[in-house]
């Protein structure tokens, strides 16, 4: 008894410096600081139980474990979801966590790579499988432990209705497909438009089976998936912002996502940024990177101007106006090529909180695209050209919502 006592207070003890080092970033900024709070204590988190999620799989029933594993993985996403109205609900984690099972096996370094294509390619099939599971996959010990327990996520797939479950199998046989061509040859994305067939493989596919799940909810219009580069460029918004965030990170395990096509024009090696990252050159990579994520920004307005649920909304907008926030940390910064760059907590808990309308979101891009219009270098080239004119589409386009 005294062992749990001392447990429980350790772990307390452990968020107390978490919490303050949040508050501290957000000192010059009051609504963050309350934002931080109202999310913490206000019922928007839903409890995380204390035990290791290899212990909740022997005490849970198998659709707790599913939610107890996604708050493990993915904290901002399972509030995101959690938000969700049900069956969509459900059916949303459930192809969450079948997607994060499968990007696991992707991500595992150590995985012979044999054995990687074939399970990527066949990952959909062992959906169809009673009590699937595998051991001692994935590049972190929640991920090995979803992968170990993945019965449990198969048994609550097959209780969604049977147009969900052929929706989520369909996504992650293409999406299998898709990063199977691309393994063992992450050091050869040479052109554009092989970075962008990876990032549609692993995200853009994403977005085009939460439209199709939107739409059969019967809370959206059912043409809401037609639109299939709307949805394109949702997921691969996302994924183009964490590939630039995580340049160091992928560096160090032997990932290179940044395509040859665009950093060859700065450097002979990729790693030659860590070594001058305040190099002129290093940065004009950088912010060409930025300035193609940049791209998918005016498809991404679009987009969410066609959704009707509020709820839907929110899920949609909050990654994708987190994600304007983080272009904005990383444009022009040499410390992404040294550190990992993440925008304040605080600022995220006000991202989750004020984006309920289109008037909000759109308000939100509108200021994240001026804030980024003032990190422009000074001197004029191509991309700066190109980016003043980005700036001025998307401002445009922010303007004429906010006055609809």
């Amino acid at each position: 008894m005294k062992q749990d006592r001392m447990r429980i207070l350790k772990q307390k003890c452990f968020h107390i410096p978490r919490l303050l080092k949040e508050l501290t970033s957000s000192f010059l900024f009051p609504s963050e600081i309350l934002a931080i709070f109202k999310i913490k204590f206000g019922g928007y988190v839903k409890k995380v139980p204390k035990n290791s999620l290899n212990q909740l799989a022997h005490t849970l029933n198998d659709l707790d474990f599913c939610y107890a594993t996604l708050n493990k993985v993915s904290r901002s996403f399972a509030l995101v979801i959690q938000q969700l109205p049900q069956p969509l609900k459900d059916s949303v984690c459930i192809f969450y966590l079948v997607l994060r099972g499968l990007d696991s096996v992707e991500d595992d370094m150590i995985y012979p790579q044999d054995k990687k294509i074939f399970l990527l390619r066949n990952f959909y099939n062992n959906l169809l499988i009673d009590n699937w599971s595998i051991t001692g996959v994935g590049d972190t010990e929640d991920y090995r432990i979803l992968l170990e327990n993945f019965g449990k996520i198969i048994n609550v797939f097959k209780s969604l209705d049977t147009k969900d479950q052929s929706i989520i199998l369909d996504i992650t046989r293409q999406m299998g497909s898709g990063m199977a061509e691309y393994i063992g040859k992450t050091g050869s994305i040479e052109t554009v438009t092989s970075y962008n067939l990876y990032c549609h493989y692993v995200a853009g596919l994403v977005g085009h089976g939460l439209s199709v799940l939107f739409a059969h909810s019967g809370l959206e219009d059912t043409d809401l998936h037609v639109h299939e580069h709307l949805s394109n460029s949702m997921g691969l918004f996302l994924q183009k912002t964490n590939i630039i965030r995580d340049y160091l990170e992928d560096l160090q395990a032997g990932r290179t996502w940044w395509p040859k096509e665009i950093w060859q024009n700065y450097a002979t090696d990729l790693d030659e940024f860590i070594k001058t990252p305040n190099r002129e050159q290093s940065l004009e990579c950088l912010n060409h990177m930025v300035m193609d994520s940049f791209n998918h920004v005016p498809d991404v307005i679009n987009y969410l101007g066609r959704l009707k649920h509020r709820k839907i909304l929110e899920f949609c907008a909050i990654p994708q106006v987190m994600a304007m926030a983080t272009l904005v940390e990383l444009y022009n910064n040499p410390l992404v090529f040294t550190s990992v760059v993440k925008i304040r907590k605080g600022l995220t808990c006000k991202l989750m909180l004020n984006c309920s309308t289109l008037n909000e979101i759109h308000a939100w891009f509108y200021f994240f695209t001026t804030n980024i219009e003032h990190k422009i270098p000074k001197h004029t080239n191509v991309n700066t050209n190109h980016m003043h004119e980005l700036v001025d589409r998307i401002k445009k386009l922010c303007n004429l919502n906010l006055k609809s």
